[in-house]
């Protein structure tokens, strides 16, 4: 076997590992339970919206020291973080201890980072499209198995809901242990970059809209001639250049905007989801929270696969931002039918059929940015959109979830504003998107009588 391929066997087992949380189906079903002396409405507004502010102060902080510290380490802090949170949710049963274990969440959570950028300083740039498939796909499977094993637990009553938490930490203890076999990484993209100088200056693009040019693609950083081919870049000057040369491209920032905003809505209503089915007056006698969760990830993966086979590459970016709109307004749709139904399975369905279609979203989404990136600067720009995306959902969260807002919106009044957070945003995308067309259109006329 090639030395790249057991690098991402290697990883991707930890990967599997990691997300083997058979708990995570029924967080907030066991959270709500007989074990914790906290209420639905403390979970929903004073536990949850610690782990989102707690992402979003840390997510900088590790993508910095991550890349300082050669990944590996930030691997293993990961894994003993999830051994910390749900070995501390078997005992404590205080709303401050779930409020202290959703601080140690946002680091797990931001620590992600360390995982999916370890491959990339590990192998070859021509093998980044398949190391690539193989980190997310462990994931996928890792949640899916988790999902199935929770419903088979929960189905056949082989232990209660809090006695999954024994199952997390074990697999969290297990990926710990098989994190120290991970390669050392040598060397890192900023901290510990050994290549040549670069300029200080790229050009901005002119913003085209459509392919098949070179318009809207970042120009090029070459490098300066030197007497020395390994002289090392500061850390902070190759950082700037990169976050320059991406954000002064109009493509990215069209593209890194959509991101962030479609994440945001993502991250808030995979969050409080569960809450909304605690909530129904129907609720089954069995959750089916993992089933939901088996279905939500195969769904996920397969539109994964068809943005991939179908769309990437062979639209101009008008109709992508297009297709982008119309599908955001479904998503809103999906939301709706998730809370506004008195029926549960119907609320299971809609929840579904949305994380499908952001599945479909998002990798389009990343596949449009990627190809008007430079390579190197990957992690920076996804970090950095995720970083504003947690920035739009502690809004959200202070807005819609907070008791200082003064709203007192019920959980399904929440998500009523989550639907129709993505359906202005459609709507506002194909506004955008029409008046870019007839502008064009005009422009275009304009030309051609001129020139007759």
């Amino acid at each position: 076997m090639e030395s790249w391929l057991k690098i991402s066997w290697v990883l991707c087992i930890f990967g599997f590992l990691r997300e083997l949380r058979p708990s995570e189906p029924y967080h907030a079903e066991i959270l709500m339970g007989e074990w914790y002396h906290v209420t639905q409405d403390e979970v929903n507004r004073s536990v949850y919206p610690v782990g989102t502010y707690a992402y979003l102060a840390l997510l900088i902080f590790v993508f910095l020291i991550t890349d300082l510290l050669r990944y590996k380490p930030v691997i293993i802090a990961n894994a003993i973080t999830g051994i910390c949170i749900w070995g501390t949710l078997i005992w404590t049963s205080t709303l401050r201890g779930l409020q202290v274990v959703e601080v140690f969440y946002g680091f797990y959570q931001a620590a992600e980072v360390a995982y999916y950028s370890y491959i990339y300083a590990k192998v070859d740039k021509q093998y980044y499209p398949r190391v690539t498939s193989h980190t997310r796909a462990a994931m996928f499977v890792g949640k899916l198995v988790a999902g199935l094993l929770a419903q088979l637990v929960i189905g056949m009553q082989w232990m209660n809901y809090k006695q999954l938490f024994y199952i997390s930490v074990s697999s969290q203890v297990v990926a710990l242990l098989w994190a120290f076999g991970l390669p050392k990484v040598e060397k890192s993209l900023y901290f510990h970059n050994k290549t040549e100088a670069i300029k200080g200056d790229t050009k901005p693009d002119d913003g085209g809209l459509e392919k098949g040019s070179d318009q809207g693609k970042p120009e090029e950083i070459k490098p300066k001639t030197s007497s020395n081919p390994s002289e090392k870049i500061p850390a902070w000057q190759l950082l700037w250049s990169h976050f320059r040369s991406a954000y002064t491209n109009t493509l990215v920032v069209q593209w890194s905007l959509w991101y962030a905003i479609s994440l945001a809505g993502f991250l808030q209503i995979t969050t409080y989801m569960q809450v909304v089915w605690k909530s129904f007056e129907n609720e089954p006698t069995i959750a089916w929270n993992g089933a939901v969760d088996v279905a939500l990830t195969l769904l996920s993966a397969v539109f994964a696969l068809l943005a991939g086979y179908f769309h990437a590459g062979r639209l101009s970016t008008r109709s992508s931002l297009l297709s982008m709109a119309l599908l955001s307004i479904l998503e809103g749709g999906c939301v709706l039918l998730s809370c506004w139904t008195a029926n549960i399975y119907l609320s299971y369905l809609g929840y579904v059929l949305y994380g499908g279609l952001f599945a479909f979203t998002i990798t389009v989404a990343s596949s449009e940015l990627a190809s008007s990136l430079l390579e190197d600067s990957f992690a920076l720009v996804f970090g950095f959109n995720t970083f504003v995306g947690l920035i739009l959902q502690c809004i959200l969260t202070f807005a819609v979830v907070s008791e200082k807002a003064n709203l007192n919106l019920d959980v399904f009044q929440q998500f009523t504003v989550y639907a129709f957070y993505f359906i202005v945003i459609g709507v506002v995308y194909f506004i955008v998107v029409a008046l870019q067309y007839i502008l064009s259109c005009s422009k275009s006329s304009k030309q051609i009588q001129e020139g007759n």
